[in-house]
């Protein structure tokens, strides 16, 4: 029956969002600015202007506000990652590339596949919604993250992140940042790839791409697949001494159709399949088995030289089976699946841009065999809905740029809540620019923390309240910067080990040393970001340096692995034929929870990488990461990989 009702919701939301939309040009809507006229979309306009052969376009960029704006006029915290980093990256997993990046920081319990959480500016993982073409993916099972292994760099064209508070834009999750992922789109002739690659540990990889347009018609396929015997994770005495390894395949398909000037379809799909080892005892080995599909359909309309629309429906799907490696029987099932449909709204007035959108959500949980279900109960079936309307304006003019932000939302279990975000920017000169910004965020708690012997029915949203100043210098190759920030949470959610009894399950005699988790504190999360780049002849050399103190007000220490000074150096160079590359991540030492006195110690990785244009068709890629072989971990007794070598061939031909 709700499902019904949910539907019912969707079908009616563009009619809602056409009756309301004059009332939109009375209150303040997001930043624009883009021609009148269609043209490419934010990924292809960076790759057109890479290229060099229409200088006039400007790199766009999406994320910051759900419009395309050229880069220079954002006043966000933005950061893109552009294709040639990606393939220098070799066989690692995504967060393995977001560290290079400004105020971020990650921690994984072992190699590839096993439990990863990525921190922008010290903010929990889950306090950073992740998209893919459009699809918001995120599992509801404990701390609500995405999941991070399950996202397939290869298939990757292109990422933008945004740090700070972005709920009056996206609704919940989006307390510390936003990151959008784009796979390619199709342009040209026929454009095929193969990719061959061997490493370390017994990592392979294959990739198999092809992109093109005919006509009106444009598509983009990916087929990628990967293994790696891996390393011991767990070198205690009490785990398994074997090596933790894992095994993955992924496809994408992107299909567009430009149906005239002023209007487009488009269609995306991604499945990647992750299966990877896990210790669980001196002789028990585990296993993860996950899955993540993303399906989303989208309109793009241009209605006249100032009004267009976007309608969008996706769903992105995540599962996992937990089990013992070799048998068949499953521990235990989950699956998180999150519908959305969205109706965006755009109407330029001369240099101002007004918009307004409305979004209806649904998110169901599954979990099946868990110990986490509740006495008498075999499974966990739950579902909660969140609509929310969003207004905003955005102008640009001379030296000065303005962007506001308003949102309501209303959770089906939580009731109403209202975001919103404030910025304001001025050139200082045409190199120098100074900005401020404020804004507010919430988050509620996922189903599983609500529902599982674990979690309370009671437990409230997070809610943050952000600050932030900038100042940036840009002038040809040289770019730096300062920003300085503060986030303060209230309701910080947490687990808390040996907290019960639960509100969810049984006596108090069974749960009195579970934990559960809670509403505990307030959060506090400062700092300072450092940002540089030059060229320096033919050297570009890149690097940023983050001063943070993110902590729980309430017992004064902390927050569980994350650095007070976290930092990168990377720098880039031709060699005769030879492209080279190197970067360096340096990281303070970390308390491994919030509240025991557990150190990991500070650590200092340094990677280099090569790659070549063997011929016109085929180029080489080499990859050495930690090369001084650094043993350090991000969690307590588990080990990180190695000094590691790959090798990849990519045939491509023009």
């Amino acid at each position: 029956m709700k499902t019904c009702v949910f539907h019912a919701r969707l079908a009616a939301l563009p009619l809602a969002v056409a009756a309301a939309f004059p009332l939109t040009l009375l209150v303040p809507v997001s930043a624009f600015s883009q021609s009148s006229q269609s043209g490419p979309s934010a990924a292809s306009a960076q790759l057109i202007a890479q290229a060099g052969t229409t200088p006039q376009l400007k790199e766009t960029v999406v994320t910051a506000t759900r419009s395309a704006q050229p880069i220079g006029d954002v006043i966000a915290d933005v950061t893109v990652i552009d294709r040639e980093t990606l393939e220098r990256a070799g066989p690692v997993g995504l967060a393995d590339v977001l560290v290079r990046v400004p105020g971020m920081q990650m921690t994984r319990n072992g190699g590839i596949g096993s439990t990863t959480s990525v921190f922008v500016r010290g903010g929990e993982s889950r306090h950073t919604p992740v998209f893919v073409d459009g699809v918001r993916v995120e599992s509801q099972t404990t701390a609500g993250a995405a999941s991070w292994n399950n996202i397939p760099l290869s298939l990757i064209d292109r990422i933008e992140i945004v740090r700070g508070p972005s709920s009056a834009v996206y609704g919940s999750d989006a307390v510390a940042g936003v990151i959008q992922i784009f796979t390619k789109r199709g342009q040209g002739a026929f454009s095929p790839s193969v990719t061959v690659g061997y490493g370390s540990y017994n990592t392979s990889r294959v990739e198999l791409a092809a992109s093109g347009s005919a006509g009106a018609f444009d598509y983009s396929l990916g087929l990628t697949q990967g293994q790696s015997d891996g390393f011991n994770a767990r070198t205690i005495a009490a785990q398994n001494p074997d090596a933790d390894g894992y095994k993955s395949q992924s496809a994408n398909a992107r299909l567009g159709f430009q149906i005239n000037p002023d209007h487009r379809i488009e269609a995306n799909v991604l499945q990647s399949h992750m299966d990877a080892q896990y210790d669980g005892g001196l002789t028990r080995d585990f296993r993860r088995i996950s899955d993540l599909q993303t399906l989303g359909l989208q309109w793009e309309a241009k209605w006249s030289a100032q009004y267009s629309t976007k309608l969008s429906i996706t769903q992105g799907t995540d599962t996992g089976e937990e089990g013992l490696n070799g048998s068949t029987p499953q521990i235990s099932y989950d699956k998180s699946t999150i519908s959305t449909l969205l109706f965006q709204n755009e109407y330029r007035i001369g240099a101002h841009l007004l918009s307004a959108t409305l979004e209806s959500r649904r998110d169901v949980f599954r979990l099946v065999g868990s110990t986490a279900v509740p006495a008498g109960m075999s499974s966990i079936n739950r579902d909660r809905s969140l609509d929310g309307v969003g207004l905003g304006y955005g102008w640009s003019g001379g030296a000065h740029t303005v962007q506001f932000n308003a949102r309501h939302d209303r959770d089906s279990e939580f009731g109403g809540k209202t975001t919103g975000s404030a910025a304001y920017a001025f050139a200082l000169t045409p190199q120098w620019k100074v900005s401020a910004s404020a804004g507010t965020s919430f988050r509620v708690p996922t189903l599983y923390q609500r529902f599982t012997i674990y979690g309370s029915p009671t437990l409230k949203p997070e809610s943050g309240r952000s600050v932030e100043m900038a100042l940036k210098y840009r002038q040809g190759t040289a770019q730096y910067g300062v920003t300085v920030y503060r986030n303060r949470l209230t309701n910080l959610l947490s687990f808390v080990p040996g907290n019960g009894p639960c509100l969810n399950g049984g006596p108090p005699t069974v749960l009195s040393n579970r934990g559960c988790y809670a509403n505990t504190a307030q959060a506090q999360y400062t700092g300072l970001t450092l940002t540089a780049a030059e060229t320096l002849g033919n050297v570009h050399v890149h690097g940023s340096l983050d001063l943070q103190n993110p902590k729980n007000l309430v017992t004064n220490r902390t927050l569980q692995r994350r650095s007070r000074q976290y930092g990168t150096l990377g720098a880039e160079m031709p060699l005769g034929a030879w492209q080279l590359a190197t970067d360096l991540v340096m990281a303070s030492h970390t308390f491994d929870s919030d509240t025991s006195n557990v150190v990991l110690p500070g650590y200092s990785l340094v990677n280099l990488s090569a790659t070549t244009a063997l011929s016109r068709d085929w180029k080489l890629v080499a990859k050495l990461d930690n090369v001084t072989d650094k043993a350090y971990q991000t969690a307590a007794t588990y080990a990180n990989g190695r000094r590691a070598l790959y090798v990849g061939l990519t045939w491509a031909p023009l």
